[in-house]
């Protein structure tokens, strides 16, 4: 559409990140050529500046001028000039292929380069689960109560068509040998003095112990067990009706049945996370080279990028963290950010979630960003929703979680069930116990609200974490689990908690399958 009116020049300027005094506006759209006139003041502007001003545009015009009079002059007719590439694009398959340092932040683009052909009306995109600017929790106690009795209800409702399940007052009346069922929050496993597990479960009644036989195929699950979280028993009371000897024992899980949904058309999702800008670790030339595969042919159908958290390093995150920063205040590490988020194409839905690194609070579900903080992130209109969030693209849900409590899954849970080295067999624990953050009180902090937020009501298609700074993806029960990596180096910090991180990937989803590439950009 040609930039013919003030409206669509100021609209043009807003998709490439910029703002404009109204004064240059006028003095563009009052040029025989708008569109040209604006890409010669863009391509002019110095690198760190967000506004295009009257005097600037009166600049370019006046050489504009003065080039075009010296040419008639001359008699002779030149060929307009064309922008060149000082690099030609990477090799993101092998991701060997040099390019320019751009590490200093001053020299990242402002805007995106073009427009891709891309039909917006196909789009969809809603979100739940979202609590930004909803939170309830005062810190009371009875706000814990009230989200732990959320959590029980919601969960014990997907496990109540599995067993014949009584509250424990009922159970402790019931005779001595007689067959029981339980669904329970678990406020205590411990083994006894014969090596068998006593797991005491809590309902909104009271408590009752349950005892796991060692020599039972389902010992196994207990060493799976973390405290609060709910599930299911069942088996025969004792002689004297003091205890359960447990004979099964059940988590609300993903049904084995569920059929994920995917998009009617072929469209595609990058998913990446913990960016962490203002690093002296953060890997810029590998972003420059992701960014720019994005406005590659071979990347036309990448249409949503959806980033699950720590957008930025921040600041005071673990001791002596400001001897490796590269930014050191955290509203200019978000402008930084701002910036390279802006090398991504302008035609692209952008979807963001907190991390622990972000500047929101640390107890988790965690708000969206603050006014502040979203005027410095306007870059292509990015959304930034609470951590977690439900976000379905296209039809396909996909869980964005930034994924702290993964440390407190791998440090409870036996190696083969969840390691640092598949972060997704830990996703999968989660999944299992349909709650994203399950244990109260350790390093996970939680924050009560009108509701429990990390619980999983609905069964995802895709559940996306980030924070653990590893690549691993796989299928559990039709879900598919990733953990996308980063985009930082290893740092002093991670070397000395042997940290060995995955830098520089990008995972493509594609809707219509579900069915993933993982691309690397080192």
């Amino acid at each position: 559409m040609p930039l013919s009116t003030p409206a669509r020049i100021v609209s043009e300027l807003a998709s490439r990140g910029y703002n404009a005094e109204p004064a240059a506006v006028t003095r563009l759209a009052g040029t025989p050529e708008p569109a040209a006139a604006l890409e010669r003041a863009l391509e002019t502007m110095p690198d760190d500046a967000l506004k295009l001003s009257a005097d600037h545009v009166d600049s370019v015009l006046e050489r504009s001028e003065s080039r075009a009079d010296a040419r008639q002059t001359a008699g002779s007719s030149t060929k307009p000039e064309t922008a060149t590439s000082d690099t030609e694009d990477p090799s993101v398959s092998t991701g060997t292929t040099p390019s320019e340092s751009k590490d200093d932040v001053g020299g990242a683009p402002v805007e995106t380069k073009g427009s891709r052909d891309v039909d917006r009306s196909q789009r969809a995109i809603e979100v739940a689960n979202d609590m930004t600017g909803n939170s309830t929790g005062t810190g009371e106690y009875s706000d814990f109560v009230h989200v732990f009795r959320d959590r029980y209800e919601k969960l014990a409702s997907q496990l109540r068509g599995r067993v014949n399940h009584r509250p424990t007052d009922a159970i402790e009346n019931m005779s001595g040998g007689s067959e029981a069922a339980l669904i329970g929050m678990v406020s205590d496993i411990r083994s006894t003095a014969s090596g068998h597990w006593l797991v005491e479960l809590e309902d909104t009644n009271g408590t009752f112990p349950c005892l796991v036989m060692k020599d039972r195929p389902i010992a196994d699950l207990v060493q799976q067990l973390l405290l609060d979280e709910v599930i299911a028993v069942d088996g025969t009371l004792a002689d004297d009706a003091g205890i359960l000897f447990v004979d099964s024992l059940h988590f609300p899980d993903v049904p084995r049945t569920h059929s994920p949904s995917t998009a009617d058309r072929h469209v595609q999702a990058a998913l990446i996370s913990d960016i962490h800008v203002g690093s002296q670790e953060f890997m810029a030339d590998a972003w420059h080279r992701f960014t720019d595969w994005l406005h590659t042919p071979e990347a036309e159908h990448v249409e949503y990028l959806l980033i699950a958290g720590d957008m930025v390093e921040g600041v005071g995150i673990y001791p002596e963290q400001d001897e490796e920063l590269d930014i050191i205040d955290i509203y200019d590490q978000y402008e930084a950010f701002s910036e390279y988020l802006k090398e991504v194409p302008g035609d692209m839905e952008i979807r963001m979630i907190p991390g622990n690194h972000d500047a929101v609070r640390l107890a988790e579900p965690q708000p969206g960003f603050d006014e502040e903080l979203r005027d410095i992130m306007s870059a292509h209109d990015a959304s930034v929703h609470s951590n977690p969030s439900l976000v379905t693209v296209e039809g396909v849900t996909v869980l964005m979680y930034h994924g702290v409590s993964l440390d407190e899954v791998i440090a409870e849970l036996p190696d083969e069930e969840a390691s640092y080295e598949e972060p997704h067999k830990a996703m999968y624990q989660l999944l299992k116990k349909r709650h994203v953050a399950p244990q109260y009180g350790g390093h996970t902090r939680l924050a009560p609200e009108d509701r429990d937020y990390l619980v999983m009501e609905a069964v995802p298609d895709v559940f996306h974490t980030g924070h653990v700074h590893k690549l691993g993806w796989g299928q559990y029960h039709n879900v598919l689990a990733l953990n996308s990596g980063c985009w930082q180096a290893q740092t002093e910090f991670q070397k000395s908690v042997n940290i060995d991180p995955d830098s520089g990937y990008a995972p493509i989803l594609d809707l219509d399958t579900l069915e993933m590439t993982v691309r690397k950009f080192t």
